[in-house]
């Protein structure tokens, strides 16, 4: 059948691949173990009971900080509402003085020729603010200079905030030498 020019084929609907509800998990915002018997906490029972410290946040599963990565929790505003044990050692500042500061306080990008200047910010308030996909970036700490860590921002909550993983870092930060 030869199609004429007032004529147009019907149009057909295609079947793809549906996207599978993401599984969340909870972790404590300051030592990531996850609650006890794994299950989501009542709401007024939302402090850790591992350290007693951290508030218990949810993200999605393949996600979720271990008790070795180094993490901050961000808010929409910026603002760093969580730090982990290990982001305290790895950026040498206690948790109680980087709370309700902004992230840029503490971290700011490293790409110095970034072609775009805004992108951690972005990338840490898009987090907060949706469920979207993770995403990369490169940061330093705002005054350590010849650093570049590779963090992963994610969405969690509740509160909705984002997530920042610092990745495959062991220790404390030096430095560079001349």
């Amino acid at each position: 059948m030869n199609a004429t020019p007032d004529s147009r084929p019907a149009l057909k609907l295609i079947q793809g691949a549906r996207e599978q509800p993401r599984e969340w998990s909870w972790f404590c915002g300051h030592c990531a173990a996850p609650p006890a018997q794994g299950r989501a906490p009542a709401p007024a029972a939302r402090v850790c009971r591992s350290c007693g410290l951290g508030l218990l946040l949810e993200a999605p599963s393949n996600l979720v900080p271990s008790t070795q990565d180094a993490f901050l929790v961000i808010d929409p505003a910026l603002l760093v509402q969580a730090m982990s044990r290990k982001a305290e050692t790895l950026l040498g500042v206690p948790e109680d003085l980087a709370v309700d500061r902004p992230v840029g306080e503490l971290l700011v990008p490293a790409d110095a020729e970034a072609q775009a200047p805004g992108r951690f910010a972005t990338a840490v308030a898009e987090a907060a603010l949706s469920a979207g996909e993770p995403t990369h970036v490169f940061v330093r700490p705002w005054n350590t200079f010849g650093v570049r860590m590779r963090a992963r921002v994610a969405p969690c909550g509740p509160p909705r905030a984002a997530l920042l993983v610092l990745e495959a870092q062991v220790g404390k930060l030096r430095p560079v030498e001349h």
